[in-house]
């Protein structure tokens, strides 16, 4: 019997894998766990699926349990998980932009991935794990796929990498990047980069690239090792059959007219290219009306000719399609302040390429509610991405954010999120939505320059613009000659073999992400790619400071105004009242919105900065502390044989003696005072108790 379970220790840590197939009906599935952080991956490919199919549909899915973090979430009446958190989407992107690249070209069954989490420690990401699985489910079962491909998170804290550090420590950390790579000979070459940074230098993320090599080799070590142990044999990949009459006859119809109309002398792209592929499917589409799969075949034989012809351009010539220089950006126009009632807005446009970010200010009690497996608590910046359908001059149904909206808006976020001021120095809560408004490649990068203006714009106080830049890399299979190639569009994007982001400040990266459709790439790549992303990052940030070098010294008018006062935690309770009763009143009678912290930190929220005023007169006045030596005028309230008090404000009361009415002996305090007499008292001590004692005044 072969063995299941097997281990590996990765600088302290260890990662067990269960093969004993508990979902035996799937083509492979695993169970993979670091510390208490477990996951199950079952992978099956439809071999009875959609004919005629001319893409690869592979879908990858990644599905949190509630019951992995030992919680009961959800609403009083629905307890049943779903639809996935944005975060679980991200982590289903990142996993397919890993594995993607390893599977036969030219094969088109369905395939499903599914990630589902069912044990989660609180310390360990499940997404590195489920990346892992993801390698291993498909590297034992008999689906075609090129692996294995191994994951690490890398951390950098007090100058020292940290490998797959957990939550706390990545609180702690410079860097929070994940790295996925594959073998080559002795080598690693690596195919997937993901994270977030604090504005840090190029030298560190190479740092951290060469520090993760060490530990995927043993990882993908350690995967071989399971596959020669219960590794079931691939299933043949039917060979691909060229029509070598038929590409003669593409060939012949096309001429040099679609190398013409990909390269053109204009900076625009004119869509010739477009234009010529419908002209060749309505041709062959007349001359064999029976023979559909003839045009499916030139369809997909035009875009590899397309791609041959781009990369031989660049390759061999530094040829880009719009005539552009290797490290040149395209031409960048920036504008705020479009839009007159938002509270800011930034355009940002690179050639066709444009990002219309607009910017809203709310008040502490607006953030967002997390109740999710890994995330419990409150956000207050968010960056959500849209990208309709007429931004590429198409038609499509509108539905919810997909998948893509979601991973570009959260990268963009990502990006900003180290800029944005400290809660307590800037207590709004900032949303930014970025309208892709026309897309010709870099969208995501784009909306993170548009975001920069917008804040800026609303006057925001970030310290620095942060830019974004897309780099591609084309590369000749046969000779591995290659070209970098700075703010890739359209064609390229589509086309290249590396789509690397780059966003951050003029004094570091601030968010990386990066997959490609080769192999995998080398740190000199890497290194190439990092020094041509600083360059255009600087020339773009210097087109942002030309429009708007700073934030506005004032925010919108029409922002919500906020003061912040700070109360004696244990007079919360004065301010809230029996059932809410006292703050309701307020909130009434100024129409101010007020969020009172455990800390007593009390911010009072309104478009009308009168009724801010009104709130914290009313909230002082509650929540007041006499001092020894002030000076009152106070209303008797209550007269007793010792004494009478006095209201010196609302909700404060001190005792003035009889021995202090008068400079001589008072028999009865009905002598000096009646109920109601307004008088003037000073405070002449506060006990232990906060208990007052006054005298009075003449």
């Amino acid at each position: 019997m072969n063995k299941s379970k097997f281990s590996l220790k990765l600088d302290g840590k260890e990662i067990k894998v269960d093969a004993r197939r508990l979902a035996e009906q799937a083509n492979g599935d695993v169970m993979v766990s670091c510390g208490d952080t477990l996951i199950l991956t079952a992978c099956v490919l439809d071999e009875n699926g959609r004919k005629g199919l001319d893409f690869f549909p592979l879908s990858v899915e990644y599905r949190e349990r509630d019951y992995a973090a030992g919680k009961i979430n959800g609403s009083r009446y629905i307890k049943r998980e779903g639809r996935p958190s944005d975060e679980a989407v991200c982590n289903a992107r990142l996993i397919d932009r890993a594995i993607r690249p390893r599977f036969p070209e030219n094969f088109f069954k369905e395939i499903q991935v599914m990630n589902t989490v069912l044990s989660w420690d609180g310390e360990n990401d499940p997404d590195v794990v489920g990346l892992l699985s993801s390698s291993l489910a498909l590297s034992i079962s008999d689906i075609p796929w090129e692996g294995p491909i191994a994951a690490v998170r890398v951390g950098r804290i007090n100058n020292e990498f940290v490998l797959n550090p957990t939550y706390k420590e990545r609180e702690e950390s410079e860097i929070d990047l994940i790295f996925a790579g594959c073998e080559d000979g002795k080598d690693v070459l690596i195919n997937m980069i993901e994270g977030g940074l604090k504005e840090v230098e190029e030298s560190i993320v190479l740092g951290a690239l060469d520090f993760a090599k060490k530990y995927l080799k043993e990882l993908i070590n350690f995967q071989k090792e399971i596959v020669a142990e219960v590794g079931k044999e691939k299933m043949p990949v039917e060979p691909f059959s060229a029509d070598i009459e038929l590409e003669k006859e593409i060939r012949e119809f096309l001429g040099d007219d679609l190398e013409k109309a990909i390269f053109q002398d204009k900076k625009t792209n004119t869509g010739e290219d477009k234009r010529l592929r419908n002209k060749l499917v309505s041709f062959l589409g007349e001359k064999y009306p029976e023979e559909k799969e003839k045009v499916n075949y030139a369809k997909d034989f035009f875009e590899k000719e397309v791609n041959r012809l781009i990369h031989k351009n660049i390759v061999e010539n530094s040829k880009r399609p719009d005539n552009r220089k290797l490290d040149e950006v395209r031409e960048i126009y920036c504008e705020t302040g479009l839009l007159p009632r938002t509270h800011g807005s930034g355009l940002f446009c690179r050639g066709k390429t444009k990002a219309l970010s607009i910017l809203t200010l709310g008040g502490p009690e607006d953030q967002q509610l997390f109740q999710e497996m890994e995330i419990v608590g409150k956000k207050r910046f968010m960056h959500h991405y849209n990208f309709p359908p007429y931004s590429t001059g198409e038609v499509k149904g509108i539905r919810g954010p997909g998948r893509r909206e979601i991973g570009h808006g959260l990268l963009a976020e990502k990006a900003l999120l180290p800029l944005i001021p400290d809660f307590k120095k800037f207590p709004y809560t900032i949303r930014i939505v970025s309208e892709i408004v026309s897309s010709n490649g870099s969208s995501s990068m784009a909306s993170v320059c548009g975001s920069s203006l917008s804040l800026m714009d609303a006057g925001v106080p970030i310290e620095r613009a942060v830019a974004g830049i897309a780099m591609g890399l084309f590369e000749d299979p046969k000779t591995g000659n290659y070209k970098i190639a700075t703010d890739i569009q359209g064609p390229e994007d589509h086309n290249g073999d590396m789509d690397l982001k780059v966003a951050g400040t003029e004094k570091g990266i601030t968010v990386l992400q990066m997959d490609v459709k080769i192999k995998g790439i080398t740190e000199q790549i890497m290194e190439e790619a990092l020094v041509a992303a600083k360059k255009a990052r600087i020339q773009i940030l210097d087109s942002i400071k030309k429009v708007l070098p700073e934030p506005r010294a004032s925010l919108s008018p029409y922002a919500p105004k906020i003061s912040t006062i700070e109360i004696n935690p244990e007079k919360i309770g004065m301010v809230v009242g029996p059932g809410g009763r006292t703050i309701n009143k307020i909130i009434e009678r100024t129409g101010a919105v007020i969020n009172i912290q455990d800390s007593g930190t009390v911010f009072v929220t309104s478009e009308d900065e009168e009724a801010v005023k009104k709130a914290i007169i009313e909230i002082e006045n509650i929540t007041r502390e006499a001092k020894v030596g002030e000076k009152f005028k106070g209303t008797v309230k209550k007269i007793l044989d010792f004494g009478a008090f006095v209201e010196i404000f609302p909700g404060q009361d001190g005792l003035l003696h009889i021995s202090k009415l008068g400079p001589g002996r008072v028999e009865k305090v009905e002598d000096v005072l009646k109920l109601g007499d307004t008088v003037s008292v000073e405070v002449i001590s506060i006990d232990e108790h906060d208990r007052v004692s006054l005298k009075l005044l003449n």
